[in-house]
């Protein structure tokens, strides 16, 4: 497996990276967390799509745009972590006290649509690991 990575800062300068992937003909694409890129998610998964590449993402997401399979904390459960902590400080605690938390809940999504879509025959025993299957 060859890796190559690819800075991305503007929208046109994803558009000719993208493209310039082409080349090397990568067997996938991952994208890390980046708030920029999840702006452009309509793009990367059309991208993918049309170029047959699956996608591995840390937010579920870009599998419910299309993309193939992602792992990643799962958002909701840190936004019920984060109502805990509101309620904390709302009724007295100086968020100063509070410790700083990681994330303990992380969810495996994988999109079975975009796997057929790319050729690929995803294994029982990957699919059993799934915390959710998108058809």
């Amino acid at each position: 497996m060859n890796l190559v990575r690819v800075e991305v800062s503007t929208v046109s300068d994803l558009d000719t990276k993208l493209s310039g992937t082409l080349s090397q003909r990568p067997d996938a694409l991952m994208l890390p967390v980046d708030s920029f890129l999840d702006l452009q998610i309509r793009k990367i998964i059309d991208f993918l799509e049309s170029n047959r590449i699956p996608g591995m993402f840390a937010d579920r997401e870009y599998v419910l745009a299309g993309g193939l399979m992602s792992y990643g904390a799962s958002i909701s459960d840190s936004f019920r972590r984060g109502a805990t902590y509101v309620h904390k400080i709302l009724h007295g605690t100086k968020p100063s006290d509070l410790p700083v938390e990681q994330p303990t809940k992380f969810e495996f999504v994988i999109n079975l649509t975009s796997a057929k879509a790319v050729g690929l025959m995803i294994p029982a025993s990957i699919l059993s690991l799934a915390d959710d299957l998108i058809e």
